[in-house]
């Protein structure tokens, strides 16, 4: 059960309307570093948890809920960005050299007024579920394993392209009001980042959670090669040192060692194919 406030979560103010910026707002939103992502995965990463103490689904439906605050005030961005849009669309942002880079060279007329024709004819002159390019958010980048360790260190890399997204988008406007929004979102990821992993550390750190699933009993991989890292140079050139080729691993149960991968398995060599199968007549046997 869920309970909303007219009021957002913090303040949006938008001084210069901007459809350009819309567009790249959008992506914040609907993108695969958005925050529909991050609000999905937590809502499902707690309704599916199973543990003695509930206190990490209760942690991620805080946080998950958060998220629909956050994705609120984006969605309010947008559509504050897009007033008077029809008029400011002909000298949209073509000067703006930053805007240029992330557009990546289009010109920002076309962008923008492809985007301001979705944004009127499909959502009123509002933000949408889609990414920058108008592509409908699909699900696919949720992630939420049942494994504790595991959704959390995937929410650490979400929070983490999150961040990335937000501190591309801060540098990308020069509104006060854009500003101001993006110091508190980018401050948030940085929460995000840190509680993700408290709960790692909390579960026992590298060294307890790892490798996961840390249930399944270790005796049973192959033990030869649970810590060597593969170097797969033909002419068999030892590959640059660094903290995964030598040294104790991560989770202290192994050390690091390098291993010049070579053929240990047989050329395949499949049967003939069904005669019911739609094969060519040379290839049934």
């Amino acid at each position: 059960m869920y309970y909303f406030d007219k009021r957002l979560q913090y303040p949006v103010r938008v001084e210069s309307p901007d459809p350009i910026y819309a567009r790249m707002l959008q992506q914040a939103i609907g993108g695969v570093e958005g925050e529909i992502r991050v609000c999905m995965q937590y809502f499902f990463q707690a309704w599916g948890n199973r543990a003695p103490n509930t206190k990490y689904r209760d942690m991620l439906l805080h946080t998950a809920t958060e998220e629909i605050g956050h994705i609120e005030m984006l969605a309010t961005a947008v559509a504050m960005n897009l007033e008077n849009a029809p008029t400011k669309v002909q000298e949209a942002g073509a000067a703006d050299a930053i805007v240029g880079a992330v557009m990546g060279g289009e010109n920002p007329r076309h962008i923008a007024e492809g985007m301001l024709h979705k944004h009127l004819l499909s959502s009123g002159m509002a933000a949408f579920p889609g990414n920058s390019d108008g592509v409908p958010f699909d699900m696919n980048h949720i992630y939420a394993s049942g494994n504790l360790a595991a959704d959390m260190y995937c929410n650490v890399a979400a929070e983490a392209t999150g961040r990335t997204l937000a501190v591309r988008l801060s540098n990308a406007t020069n509104d006060p009001g854009m500003k101001d929004m993006w110091s508190f979102l980018i401050a948030r990821d940085t929460m995000h980042q840190q509680q993700w992993l408290s709960v790692i550390e909390e579960v026992g750190g590298h060294e307890g959670a790892l490798p996961i699933p840390n249930s399944f009993p270790q005796s049973e991989e192959n033990q030869k090669y649970n810590y060597s890292f593969f170097a797969t140079n033909r002419d068999g050139v030892p590959p640059p040192e660094g903290r995964w080729t030598s040294g104790r691993s991560l989770d202290g149960k192994g050390d690091f060692n390098v291993v010049q991968n070579a053929p240990m398995g047989q050329e395949p060599v499949l049967g003939p194919a069904r005669p019911d199968s739609g094969a060519q007549s040379e290839q049934i046997g």
